[in-house]
């Protein structure tokens, strides 16, 4: 995964910016940001993260029996990861369509299948909790996140230890 960290930089998918931090989805303001939707328009990067998540799953969560992906960043790697594992895959709204039949999952996802979630960035853990609830509520066996960067902060292992649940990037 050495190798994503600097194909994240050569893509620059990484900003910096100490005069006018960024604003993440979870309130926190930082002077780094990083922008993995880029990485979709580099076929050999993206390559690079589904094998690289790949590999950790069959290493850490070799039981996995769905990847399913967070709307809408995790759904694109969700999809080149299950291909590299040849698993199903499913992907998680952040709420409920209001239109339609209302599902929140799309795929299929039967009672007591094993899943790993797929997310593009982990900051604080917050958006992809949700997505584990989602899942969790329609009978998966949630084993773990995966992303492809993570801001290392201690608000991610704290939330994470709250919920029992291990991630990797």
């Amino acid at each position: 995964m050495k190798q994503v960290a600097k194909d994240l930089l050569s893509i620059k998918a990484v900003t910096l910016s100490p005069e006018e931090p960024f604003t993440w989805a979870s309130g926190i303001k930082s002077p780094i940001y990083c922008d993995n939707r880029l990485t979709i328009s580099y076929p050999e990067v993206r390559k690079r993260i589904a094998k690289g998540i790949a590999d950790i799953i069959r290493e850490k969560y070799p039981e996995t029996e769905v990847i399913a992906g967070t709307a809408t960043a995790g759904i694109p790697h969700a999809a080149w990861i299950a291909e590299e594992l040849n698993l199903p895959m499913i992907y998680v709204r952040s709420k409920p369509k209001d239109h339609g039949r209302g599902k929140q999952i799309e795929g299929v996802l039967a009672e007591g299948q094993k899943v790993v979630l797929i997310d593009d960035l982990l900051s604080t853990g917050g958006s992809v909790l949700k997505a584990v609830d989602a899942a969790k509520n329609e009978g998966a066996d949630v084993l773990g996140v995966c992303g492809i960067f993570s801001y290392q902060l201690s608000k991610l292992d704290d939330n994470f230890k709250a919920y029992n649940l291990s991630y990797a990037t």
